[in-house]
């Protein structure tokens, strides 16, 4: 009797953990679709402000006003933004729903921001809308703790749809909501999830950032010291991005009245952006990454520094968009000016911030490293997993998300 019970309990789990991935394959599709749309329009908002920043930047701070009016009036639940995801995905996080208006909301409120050059990112809104699509569609299987795993399952997709990096997105989905442990009844789905998403943008001609880095880098004693080094330095950053993030929030909301604390730092921004190199450091800072692996000698050797703070008063104000793509440039860039002080190649040294930054302030450990695989070629992963190793165990467990846990 306990042979044929035993035998029962693992034909069930079998059946609904293949029952599940099944059911992400059209979640996947679902989000990767509209992740296609939010990022191709992103791009061409992006560079139609890069063409006119005079024209537009001046009014970052009216975007800004009609974006947190929109979210008072129509987006009561919604605030919350990855706060509210991260809730909803703990199941005793106090929230049990992720309304589905969190979707024109947030891409609206991104495009605006881009628009008029808030130092913003895009992560959030794809993972959010991955999110709230997968958490509705998982309320309607009758699986024990389906709907946590279709929220990790769609924050999976929204990640993969956007940057198509499905490997990279699928971990980052199972290790962000509880650093330290991996979320694994969700692996099956989050992963035909994101493979799916990933396959969807791209069909549907969501281009994917990838240089292939060919510069190789053996492992000998000099070079792990060199290694160790930079990760070092991006651990500091990446955690020192995330404690500024939580600090410039706090302070931002002293100024109670959201409409008037967005005008205020909006018109300082616009001022700010302006100045400094006629809006070099606005938007997602796809420019930036671009010179660090194009152009490195065009980089110059505040530019990290200066799109960190940009991007920390971006989004202590409450303009939407997210924290990666501008975690990614100052990365990238600080690479670039750390390459001469290493010894190490230009090139492989923007590869590696790009991804030990973002790891750093995301507190993720295995997403960093597979980013460098699926961007930058798997030639220089045992480099990577050095760099984000290290960086991971200096960030002092800090995270742009407040919703994560630490496990016990």
């Amino acid at each position: 009797m306990e042979r044929t019970d035993a035998a029962a309990r693992i034909r069930t789990a079998y059946g609904q953990m293949l029952l599940l991935a099944l059911l992400g394959i059209p979640i996947g599709i679902a989000v990767g679709a509209v992740c296609a749309l939010f990022g191709r329009v992103l791009l061409a908002i992006t560079a139609f402000r890069e063409a006119h920043p005079w024209q537009l930047i001046p009014f970052l701070a009216v975007a800004g006003i009609a974006v947190a009016a929109a979210y008072r009036r129509f987006g009561r639940g919604t605030e919350r933004g990855m706060g509210l995801v991260f809730a909803v995905a703990h199941e005793d996080g106090g929230e049990d729903e992720i309304p589905l208006r969190l979707v024109p909301l947030i891409m609206v409120g991104t495009w605006l921001t881009h628009l008029f050059g808030g130092s913003a990112g895009r992560e959030g809104v794809a993972v959010q809308i991955g999110a709230a699509i997968a958490h509705r569609a998982g309320r309607l299987v009758p699986i024990e703790h389906a709907g946590r795993v279709f929220v990790v399952a769609g924050m999976a997709a929204g990640f993969a749809g956007l940057f198509r990096t499905p490997l990279a997105a699928c971990a980052f989905a199972l290790e962000v909501l509880v650093a330290g442990r991996l979320e694994y009844r969700a692996l099956a789905a989050a992963l035909t999830a994101s493979l799916s998403a990933a396959m969807t943008s791209g069909a549907l001609g969501l281009e994917k950032f990838e240089v292939p880095v060919d510069a190789a880098l053996a492992l000998d004693a000099p070079a792990l010291l060199r290694l160790a080094a930079a990760g070092l330095v991006f651990g500091v950053v990446g955690g020192g991005f995330a404690w500024l993030l939580a600090w410039g929030k706090r302070q931002a909301g002293r100024i109670v009245n959201p409409l008037a604390r967005i005008g205020v730092i909006g018109v300082a921004l616009s001022v700010a952006l302006l100045a400094l190199g006629a809006g070099r450091y606005a938007g997602l800072g796809t420019n930036l990454i671009s010179l660090a692996f194009g152009d490195p000698g065009a980089v110059a050797c505040w530019d990290w520094a200066l799109k960190f703070l940009l991007t920390v008063a971006t989004l202590s104000a409450g303009f939407q968009g997210g924290e990666v793509t501008p975690l990614f440039s100052i990365g990238a860039t600080l690479g670039v000016a750390l390459c001469g002080v290493l010894g190490l190649p230009a090139e492989l040294m923007a590869a590696l911030g790009y991804a030990a930054v973002f790891g750093s302030a995301t507190n993720t450990l295995l997403a960093p490293i597979l980013i460098g695989g699926e961007v930058f070629g798997f030639a220089n992963l045992p480099a990577f997993f050095v760099v984000c190793a290290v960086a991971y165990l200096v960030n002092l467990d800090r995270s742009i998300y407040s919703g994560q846990r630490l496990a016990r």
